[in-house]
């Protein structure tokens, strides 16, 4: 697990990829249709912690994703970005 400054990063519990890791902000948001709710600084953090957390990871080519809502198969309902990397297993 990886924090800083309101954000965390976990590895997905059903990786899709080598490399699953999750991105949330420790603050509730339902998802990305809320994203306005961040002020411009802190939407800003939350992209760097993004890039960092895949580059600690030791990725250099990977996927960001963002599920939103229920038909773009979003499941959990608190805003979070998926990094995924290495084999990355696509839906059929």
């Amino acid at each position: 697990m990886r924090a800083a400054d309101g954000f965390v990063a976990i590895r997905d519990v059903a990786p899709k990829a080598d490399t699953h890791l999750l991105v949330l902000p420790e603050r509730h948001v339902s998802s990305f249709r809320e994203i306005s709710e961040f002020p411009a600084d802190e939407a800003k953090r939350m992209l760097d912690f993004i890039a960092e957390t895949a580059k600690e990871a030791g990725l250099e080519d990977y996927r960001v994703v963002v599920n939103v809502g229920e038909g773009a198969g979003q499941t959990v309902f608190h805003l979070h970005w998926h990094v995924l990397g290495g084999r990355v297993e696509l839906p059929a």
